[in-house]
């Protein structure tokens, strides 16, 4: 339970600062969602709670204050801030995901039954270069980062460590690394591997979830490298399957044996509401995220590409972004509201879709009817 009136004056200042900022000259340059929702009637309500761990609300918007060009702006510092500060967070959620206040997060549905039907995406590796899925567990009886003590880090680690180094399935048993202490040549091993993750971005370091780095943190991953678990890096856990081609199932069925392996050890906070609790709200619900790193040379050579992957990942719900050497990492939107098993398919799918349209385009008349409509659809929205 949250307990009223018994925030410091020093926090009532900062939170005054803080909404003075963002509405302030230096906060004109400010897009957030935070800033969108943090209104002066929030700020009212929700400035003298606390959660139990003694979150208040400067601890969900500090970063936020500090990072004015931040697409959300808010961190939660604990499970519990979800609900006590839910006049903001319910609202920046709404706005992010479109998932209401009164939606329910589906039942866990991992897909262990239908990993057969992701066959591979592209099975003469023409354009998928590699697939990754992961998913982010938080531990019961922990808060998250910023609430964290020293011992708190190296006690969730050791549990964690423990678990993961008793491991017997052949496909995931490996190998844990603690970061404190790691010597050169095992990290530039882990380098190598793109297995090592770095301290947190300046935004993450605002968020106050880099404390006692590298204390508590630390990385697992098998004998093949196709599975990770990063710990204590943002969120408790992230469990990452990895491999290269397109092979969606393999990838998943990997993924699920890690979380079956370490849900037999740990509990973790889940809420009807929100399922997965995770520090960021972007990550909430399933918490999954499927990816694939593809090459779409065709489209790619199109004068009006980035229109034309834009409108085709919209309308499959996926997210794009481009990397060096003409290669884009393509995800699935969706991650609240949707099953785990739904949330990987919808990327699946939508992939599936941009295969077949830049096959579509392999062929020089197609290519000049789509530069066609494109010109005539400018012209109709100029008129």
């Amino acid at each position: 339970m949250s307990s009223e009136g018994t925030v410091d004056a020093a926090v009532l200042k900062q939170i005054d600062e803080a909404f003075a900022k963002l509405n302030g000259p230096e906060g004109a340059r400010c897009n957030s969602l935070l800033k969108k929702h943090l209104t002066k009637e929030t700020v009212e309500k929700l400035k003298n709670k606390k959660t139990k761990h003694g979150a208040t609300l400067y601890d969900c918007i500090r970063s936020g204050v500090f990072n004015l060009d931040a697409s959300i702006g808010v961190y939660a510092p604990d499970a519990e801030s979800y609900a006590v500060f839910a006049e903001l967070f319910d609202r920046i959620i709404l706005d992010y995901h479109g998932y209401g206040a009164k939606d329910t997060q589906p039942s866990v549905d991992l897909g262990e039954d239908r990993t057969k039907e992701l066959t591979p995406l592209d099975p003469n590796g023409k354009y998928v270069v590699s697939t990754r899925i992961r998913c982010c567990r938080s531990l019961d009886g922990f808060s998250f980062s910023p609430l964290l003590q020293s011992g708190d880090y190296e006690a969730m680690e050791a549990k964690v460590k423990k678990a993961l180094e008793s491991v017997q399935d052949e496909v995931i048993k490996g190998t844990y690394y603690l970061l404190a202490g790691m010597t050169k040549e095992i990290q530039q091993k882990l380098i190598a591997d793109h297995s090592l993750f770095k301290e947190g971005d300046r935004h993450l370091q605002h968020a106050n979830a880099c404390k006692f780095w590298p204390k508590g943190r630390g990385i697992f991953h098998n004998d093949d490298k196709t599975f990770l678990v990063w710990v204590n890096e943002e969120d408790h856990l992230r469990l990452i399957s990895m491999e290269q081609g397109s092979d969606v199932g393999n990838v998943l069925d990997r993924l699920i044996r890690g979380v079956k392996t370490i849900e037999s050890s740990f509990s973790f906070s889940r809420d009807p509401h929100l399922g997965f609790l995770t520090f960021c709200p972007a990550n909430l619900g399933s918490t999954i995220r499927a990816s694939v790193q593809i090459k779409l040379p065709r489209i790619s050579g199109l004068r009006h590409s980035v229109n034309y992957l834009k409108a085709l990942c919209e309308r499959n719900k996926l997210q794009i972004r481009e990397s060096a050497g003409g290669i884009y990492y393509v995800s699935n939107k969706d991650c609240i509201g949707v099953t785990e098993f739904d949330a990987v398919k919808q990327m699946y799918d939508g992939v599936k879709h941009l295969i077949a349209a830049e096959d579509d385009l392999f062929n020089d008349e197609e290519c000049e009817k789509f530069e066609v409509k494109i010109e005539e659809s400018k012209s109709i929205q100029k008129e």
